[in-house]
């Protein structure tokens, strides 16, 4: 087993369970978004909290920090934009009719996702909404955006091409749906899940979506034709997370492992054990994967030899999120705390290790912005394998 980790700090300025930690893009703040019904804002440079949010009448459910401003949503219906320099509430988006659980910014577009069935699209600088996307027939669970060419027209006879925002949203009604932004119509609807759709992973290059579910399985489609590519099935539980990094997926399940999967084959090649309960959280950095569960503990594993490298002990609860800059790892947990932790060692290790192949297609490929792959995760009661007790985890 790996040796223990103790954490450079611990924040329990939170009074209630952390459900959300989001970095900003320029890595210098960190936002987490708790039931105490305010966010918090972090400095990457000092550990320090330099904003209070406070303005949400129930828990915030999610959180998306950017470079400038903050977005919050909340069980109250609402979502909220922050200024990040003077703490003010910059806008109230309203329209909602029940738990908004998700929230997106991409662009210039501002996305939900609610238990009302609906996801919506809204302006970030006029607190208008644009988009309403009706279709699901159960709650709205997890939000993906991409941008693309060349996709057909079907209002087309000549069968044109054009070009577009789309919106993917994943539903506990056990599909997945691309939607068209500008006219809120839905362009695909994939079926085959038989349980909720948990989170999404985005291949925008391969126009190719992931999706892990309820079921045990993770699908794979292809987003211009709606066609089922691939079907993987070794999870025994469900799939609460997706990371996919240079063609291969990483999966966090209930199963209390963690698989890495050939994108291209659906090939199953190293799975990741050691975890006691639920994994909640997964992140990829140089070479380690870092996962969090519902064993309140943080974990650092090689992705080449899948050895355990490093436990994170202190968290008293599930860890709901994490982060990872600058050889900082970043927890956050249902027992209100943010604690960090040094991995300078783990990550130095690792990077020894990584065969000159794989770092020279680290450098050439571009880095996805939260817009373009986007992991998420919801509450559910799940059975541990071989007939244990039912245990019931809170990802929200």
């Amino acid at each position: 087993m790996g040796g223990n980790g103790s954490a450079l700090r611990v924040c329990t300025d939170h009074r209630g369970g952390i459900n959300w930690l989001s970095l900003s893009p320029d890595g210098r703040r960190l936002l987490t978004g708790s039931e105490d019904g305010t966010a918090r804002l972090w400095s990457t440079d000092d550990s320090q909290c330099h904003g209070h949010f406070q303005g949400h009448e129930s828990y915030i459910t999610f959180c998306q920090l950017e470079n400038e401003a903050a977005f919050t949503c909340s069980a109250d219906h609402t979502i909220r934009k922050w200024d990040v320099v003077t703490g003010q509430c910059l806008a109230v988006y309203r329209g909602h009719t029940s738990i908004v659980n998700r929230i997106l910014v991409a662009k210039d577009y501002l996305f939900s996702g609610s238990y009302d069935r609906t996801a919506r699209c809204w302006s970030v600088d006029k607190e208008r909404q644009i988009q309403e996307f009706r279709g699901h027939r159960n709650c709205v669970l997890t939000l993906a955006h991409y941008s693309s060419k060349d996709i057909p027209d079907a209002s087309s006879a000549e069968g044109e091409k054009v070009s577009g925002d789309f919106l993917v949203t994943g539903s506990t009604d056990g599909t997945a749906k691309v939607w068209w932004v500008s006219s809120g119509c839905c362009y695909q609807t994939l079926r085959g899940h038989t349980g909720a759709v948990l989170c999404l992973a985005l291949d925008e290059l391969n126009q190719e979506l992931f999706t892990g579910s309820t079921d045990s399985t993770i699908r794979t489609w292809n987003l211009v034709t709606g066609e089922p590519l691939k079907v993987f099935k070794e999870h025994q539980g469900s799939v609460i997370c997706l990371e996919l990094v240079n063609r291969h997926l990483y999966s966090g399940s209930a199963d209390r492992t963690v698989k890495c999967w050939l994108a291209d084959t659906g090939e199953s090649v190293r799975t990741f054990r050691a975890h006691k309960h639920s994994v909640s959280a997964l992140k990829y950095h140089a070479g380690t994967l870092f996962t969090g569960s519902g064993d309140a503990c943080a974990r650092a594993f090689n992705t080449e030899s899948g050895v355990l490298q490093r436990v994170f002990r202190g968290h008293t609860f599930i860890i709901n999120c994490i982060q990872v800059h600058n050889e900082v790892l970043y927890t956050a947990s249902h027992d209100g705390t943010l604690r960090i932790w040094d991995i300078h060692g783990v990550c130095k290790q690792n990077l020894r290790s990584r065969p000159k192949r794989e770092l020279a297609q680290n450098r050439s490929t571009p880095k996805r912005s939260l817009s373009q792959l986007f992991n998420n995760k919801v509450g559910c009661t799940v059975t541990p394998p071989q007939g244990g007790e039912c245990e019931t985890i809170e990802l929200l």
